[in-house]
């Protein structure tokens, strides 16, 4: 290996990751062929080749190298997204793009996120499918600090530098909607709502809302895809992005009252700071109900309903804690719309998700709910039975899972639903039609009929199995 590496420092930079690269690609692929279904690994040398001679990381410091130049790191992406398109084999492709950019705790690891942010934007500017697809393996595998700093790179590159460059970055959600997928998961945790700089842009905001409102299947690519008895590594983004979804729609009231509120502290005239985002919450909000509908049907169909809730209490009781300290930042004279709408799209997340077995409701939920300034919807939904999970060794019966409150008419009801979503005033948007399945999703998640199901009509529902009496939380 030392005579490999003397032989490229006589090289100039790219020649030398030229000459890297096709060494990881005749290893790598022999190893593949000969153990089908393994994954093969580099050894520490192959390592060090490559962050040395592709991510210019010097092995040794005593050694002056001549760094690539900006013309030369370009044609080195070009070769690299010919190299993914060219090959026909995505088991190598997944394999050589692992190697590339697995990040390994070192400090090459920058030299590798700055090449990899370069990569995925310039697929995206010519629509290298198979460079996305491999993206989104690694968004689905990697830390999710670092999944964050590559949708910011991104967002960056298509939603702040040039801005009309984002049709770019829209249209490849038809391409790859895998990529799309885990796109909006990372962008959904680096965007938290919690301050102005950490507010999706209004084009983000814009592009997301359309993809998901052209067809909702797109936020459940990855789960369904899934295998079921895979774990994924610890930190990683969650299995689907309709946590961060709900965030943004649930707190997006208050954010926006909140910019007010510092517009007229800084002395600023009082206007309406981004035109039509309300529009596209409320939008929002009712896609990721629908969505919980043909979760439900996943669910059912792999034996799931009750066992698996795809939200995390964890990460509701988080948001549940965020909202309340948000509410306490605001004046509620002032803001109190404000504060009821938010509220309001909890309680019908809330409900929706339970009863279509999407969340788990726990104790320790309900009395964070309770904490939370009035509202007569959550109320209803949190004076509801506490949902806990079976034992794996007892059976379950969907017809006795106790999914909502029985001895009252639904607020929630189909047409109920639809009208709550948009109880705002801003909030004028068509119930969405049932959408082509999508090819990757097909048989699996098929839109039911608006009048198959209510949202809160689970199969086979006995009420007089879960009679309760009503107790107010406050």
């Amino acid at each position: 290996m030392s005579d490999i590496r003397h032989a490229l420092l006589r090289r100039d930079p790219l020649s030398a990751a030229k000459e890297v690269l096709y060494h990881l690609d005749i290893s790598l692929g022999s190893a593949l062929q000969n153990a089908p279904g393994a994954t093969p690994g580099l050894d520490k040398n192959t390592v060090d080749l490559v962050e040395e001679f592709i991510f210019q990381v010097p092995k040794d410091r005593s050694v002056q190298r001549k760094r690539m130049s900006c013309v030369q790191e370009l044609q080195l992406l070009e070769i690299m997204c010919s190299y993914f398109q060219e090959q026909s084999k995505d088991a190598i492709r997944q394999v050589i793009f692992s190697a590339l950019f697995g990040l390994q705790g070192n400090k090459a690891d920058e030299s590798r996120m700055a090449m990899l942010g370069k990569l995925v934007s310039m697929a995206v500017a010519v629509c290298r499918v198979s460079i996305l697809e491999c993206a989104a393996t690694w968004l689905q595998r990697s830390h999710s600090a670092w999944c964050v700093r590559l949708a910011r790179v991104l967002v960056d590159d298509y939603c702040t530098l040039v801005p009309c460059s984002i049709s770019n970055l829209q249209n490849i959600c038809s391409a790859s909607p895998r990529f799309c997928c885990q796109l909006i998961t990372a962008v959904t945790a680096l965007y938290d709502l919690s301050s102005d700089e950490l507010t999706p842009p209004p084009a983000l905001l814009e592009m997301v809302v359309g993809w998901i409102t052209e067809d909702p299947r797109l936020l459940l690519l990855t789960f369904i895809n899934m295998p079921l008895t895979s774990s994924l590594p610890i930190g990683c983004l969650e299995v689907t992005p309709l946590m961060g979804l709900l965030r943004w729609c649930v707190k997006a009231p208050l954010a926006h009252q909140r910019g007010r509120k510092q517009s007229l502290t800084n002395g600023h005239v009082e206007t309406e700071k981004v035109p039509g985002c309300e529009e596209l919450y409320s939008k929002l909000h009712l896609s990721v109900l629908q969505v919980f509908l043909m979760l439900q049907v996943h669910l059912t169909e792999q034996n799931l309903l009750g066992r698996l809730g795809v939200l995390q209490a964890e990460s509701v009781a988080t948001l549940v804690e965020e909202l309340g300290r948000s509410v306490d930042e605001l004046n509620p004279l002032h803001a109190a719309n404000q504060i009821q709408l938010a509220l309001d799209r909890l309680a019908q997340a809330l409900q929706v998700a339970m009863a279509t077995g999407a969340l788990l409701c726990t104790r320790d939920l309900r009395t964070l709910c309770s904490r939370l300034p009035h509202n007569n919807l959550l109320q209803l939904v949190m004076s509801g039975p506490v949902v806990q999970p079976p034992p794996h060794s007892a059976p379950f019966q969907p017809s006795l899972y106790p999914y909502i409150h029985p001895a009252r008419p639904s607020p929630l009801s189909p047409h109920a639903t639809h009208q709550a979503a948009l109880s705002s005033p801003h909030a004028a948007h068509p119930a969405l039609s049932p959408l082509p399945t999508h090819p990757a999703l097909s048989p699996h998640c098929p839109l039911p009929p608006h009048t198959a199901h209510s949202p809160l009509t689970p199969h086979a529902f006995h009420p007089a199995a879960m009679a309760f009496p009503y107790r107010p939380i406050r």
